[in-house]
């Protein structure tokens, strides 16, 4: 009698649920949160999702659990309704902000209240750099259809190479929803490893003479012209691409909020108790959606390996545009700002004064990266609305 309850206990523990898929899930959790906690790489999205990760494949927790819907018929009046017989995981409810695209214009919201547009008015060249990294979105879509994706998975895995992660699970909830999991890890994971990802290529591509290019300090820009701007850009995109709207018009309604000096508490809302719960919902349903089951097949790794590619394009695309402007310009522009033409904002910027630093101490490129990067986050927008105009 003992022994069975032993073993009717050991039978229900994780542990004896546990499968080869779990464990190694569970390590990447593990590298992760190390790679956020201990090295600092963006801890803000690396914690929630390595956590929502390791929740995800500890057997028998079911966080992720659908509920169990029974379809019968009504016997007063014969019509179909559903019963819930059993509720789902909490994390399924939650990642129910992600499939209906809820979470990722309020996150856009939020990065409109925190950005300075400043930089990007002050240079609109820098629209060109943006621009120029969004390159690799269209280079991967044409990859991923010759792996045999559809059109609009294609254009889903293609907008990883934005570096938007907002951006991808917007689209992806649109044109791919099955393709939600291993597309939203991939964009978030590698907007977290900016650090790392970027910086070699910016290397390879540049010379210790251009990388240590002094840039001139940029005008002053009005109260007036930051205001008018966001109005604008909602007005043309919204009336060239209606679809990209969502994304495009709330994060400059946060702008606005920013930058009129009437609307306080609205700014600060959007910025930190807003975007914050947001972050913290969108970070641990992402990385709950990274289960043994969903993401060990040849497709996901398929997934992973062109995002990064995507990535890895944007951001030589970015770099090598820097070039020719640097070129243009007489030595003027350096050509590190072009890396962070990719959305990642703030961190291509901050990745870009970094290693300007590392060549030149006396190097500070962060407002100068600031344009293309704010630029990139429009520009990664835009080029969402075209997949989903083409492809919705």
């Amino acid at each position: 009698m003992l022994m069975e309850i032993f073993a009717d206990f050991w039978y229900n523990t994780g542990f004896a649920l546990m499968e080869y898929g779990h464990a190694v899930m569970l390590l990447i959790s593990f590298v992760l949160l190390y790679l956020a906690i201990a090295k600092g790489f963006e801890p803000l999205l690396l914690v929630p999702i390595a956590f929502g990760m390791m929740l995800a494949n500890l057997p028998g927790a079911n966080l992720m659990k659908e509920p169990l819907v029974e379809i019968m018929r009504d016997p007063a009046t014969g019509d179909l309704v559903s019963k819930t017989k059993e509720y789902g995981g909490v994390l399924y409810y939650l990642y129910l902000g992600v499939k209906l695209g809820i979470y990722p214009p309020l996150i856009f919201m939020g990065v409109g209240a925190m950005t300075d547009f400043g930089p990007l008015i002050a240079n609109p060249k820098s629209v060109l750099l943006g621009a120029a990294a969004q390159f690799g979105i269209f280079v991967t879509f044409l990859g991923a259809t010759l792996l045999g994706f559809t059109g609009p998975e294609a254009a889903s895995i293609g907008i990883i190479g934005g570096a938007d992660g907002p951006t991808a699970l917007y689209l992806t909830s649109q044109l791919a929803p099955h393709l939600l999991g291993p597309i939203a890890v991939a964009a978030y994971s590698y907007m977290a490893l900016v650090p790392i990802i970027q910086p070699p290529i910016m290397k390879a591509l540049t010379t210790k003479e251009e990388r240590s290019v002094v840039m001139e300090q940029l005008r002053p820009v009005s109260k007036k012209e930051k205001i008018i701007f966001p109005i604008v850009v909602t007005v043309l995109v919204t009336l060239i691409l209606p679809s990209a709207a969502p994304l495009v018009g709330l994060l400059m309604i946060g702008n606005l909020f920013r930058e009129t000096g009437l609307t306080e508490r609205l700014s600060k809302t959007a910025q930190n108790e807003l975007i914050n719960i947001v972050t913290i919902f969108l970070g641990v349903t992402v990385g709950a959606t990274a289960s043994a089951e969903n993401f060990m097949n040849f497709q996901t790794v398929s997934i992973i390996a062109l995002g990064l590619v995507a990535f890895a394009i944007g951001t030589a695309v970015g770099v090598l545009f820097g070039k020719i402007m640097y070129k243009l310009s007489g030595g003027k522009v350096n050509p590190l700002i072009g890396a962070a033409g990719v959305s990642a904002v703030p961190m291509a910027a901050r990745v870009a004064q970094k290693v300007g630093q590392e060549a030149n101490p006396k190097n500070f490129l962060l407002m100068h990266a600031m344009g293309p990067n704010v630029a990139g986050v429009i520009g990664s927008a835009i080029a969402a609305g075209m997949l989903l105009m083409f492809f919705g």
